[in-house]
């Protein structure tokens, strides 16, 4: 395990997923001083998550064919300037595109990241729950930073936002002359290079069933997931009676649970195997999501969230592994697709839950995402496992068809 490189991507995790919190952290203060309506607010979350999600593919077949390490500083520094343009734009219209471009840049990256970070971690499950901590952390942190940002300066300000991407681009551009000077490589995630019909490199083959019913779970870990995310907040201070400060405060407790959880289902899947922390992550978060919707006072609502929060990650870095393992040839697809096109789903589904929100309010929206969460509870309980195989040493025609400049 490279443990100097897994925390500096974790770093650029937090950077990047700031950015993808600080959307839904907007959104109150956008229905408050823009006047928009449910509907509106959760259209611009379908711009972050679900046009975000769709590009995610694309970026994983662009890693599988090789490694592509610029994608990461473009991708958070896109999303900052993203976010950055959608706070200082007054236009509805161009807010939307501003998001949408923060959610491309959002897309472009994890897929390189993740591979970067499973190489440099090994086959731990506890080193993917640290890079994927660092992500929770960015999302945790983004409702205070755009409360104190846009609630001291107003959306004028949004331009401070923008200066975690630049402080981490400094630092992206500085780490490779760092490592070289004391003599460390850079941890390369494989290319896989083709042996026989249906294998790679890794000498398996790819299951792509196993691999569908894991996007299938995803796809409904989504759902509630985005919605949770854009409508606590709003929860709190409609329905509860909240000030904007308490709203923040909800959806920062309910993220920063999340880390929490990622960091503890690390540990439960490196203690007694991957696949209980997906269970007794899913079997938590059902009744968990149910106290959010019956949440009669605000400290329950808090508590509720909580849970849910911490819930929901405990299977995240099994997931991300899982799909790597299901498809061990293709780890940026993997990444691509698990964390792209299966989010979309939460995305896609946002206007649709705003619109519900808008004639019957946001506890017959948590009581709907709570019949939906049903179907990928019992769907988790049911996927196989499967064992990472660690290969043996490459031959030196291998190492000089996946590297040919360093093998020369």
């Amino acid at each position: 395990m490279k443990k100097g490189q897994l925390g500096f991507l974790a770093g650029t995790h937090m950077v990047n997923d700031l950015y993808q919190g600080a959307i839904p952290a907007m959104l109150p203060f956008l229905m408050s001083q823009r006047h928009y309506s449910y509907a509106a607010v959760s259209g611009l979350a379908f711009a972050a998550s679900g046009i975000s999600s769709l590009f995610q593919p694309l970026f994983g077949a662009l890693a599988d064919r090789r490694p592509r390490s610029w994608l990461v500083p473009t991708g958070f520094g896109t999303a900052a300037l993203g976010v950055m343009a959608a706070g200082l734009s007054g236009n509805y219209v161009v807010t939307w595109w501003c998001v949408a471009l923060a959610g491309v840049g959002i897309a472009a990256f994890h897929p390189p990241a993740t591979s970067q970070a499973r190489a440099a971690g090994g086959s731990s499950q506890k080193a993917m729950s640290v890079f994927s901590v660092g992500g929770t952390l960015g999302g945790a942190l983004a409702p205070t930073l755009v409360t104190l940002v846009i609630g001291a300066a107003g959306f004028a300000g949004s331009y401070l936002l923008a200066i975690p991407a630049l402080v981490m681009a400094i630092l992206w551009f500085l780490k490779g002359p760092w490592m070289r000077s004391r003599g460390h490589t850079a941890a390369a995630p494989l290319v896989t290079v083709s042996t026989k019909a249906g294998t790679g490199a890794t000498g398996r083959a790819d299951d792509w069933r196993s691999f569908a019913r894991l996007v299938a779970v995803i796809v409904g870990w989504s759902i509630p997931y985005v919605t949770v995310t854009s409508m606590v907040s709003l929860h709190a201070q409609r329905d509860l009676d909240q000030s904007t400060a308490a709203g923040a405060a909800v959806l920062s407790t309910y993220t920063a649970a999340g880390a929490v959880g990622t960091l503890l289902g690390g540990w439960v899947g490196d203690r007694y195997g991957r696949m209980t922390s997906v269970r007794v992550g899913y079997l938590v978060a059902l009744p968990a999501l149910f106290g959010i919707a019956w949440a009669p006072a605000f400290p329950v609502l808090v508590l509720s969230a909580t849970v849910f929060g911490m819930a929901m990650f405990l299977p995240f870095a099994a997931q991300v592994t899982l799909a790597q393992d299901y498809l061990p040839n293709r780890p940026g697809t993997a990444s691509g697709l698990s964390l792209g096109l299966a989010m979309a789903a939460g995305g896609l589904c946002s206007p649709a839950f705003g619109r519900l929100a808008d004639t019957s309010g946001l506890p017959a929206v948590f009581y709907a995402l709570l019949a939906v969460f049903v179907v990928p509870v019992v769907m988790a309980i049911r996927l196989p496992e499967r064992t990472r195989k660690v290969p043996d040493a490459p031959s030196p025609a291998l190492v000089e068809a996946a590297h040919p400049h360093e093998a020369r």
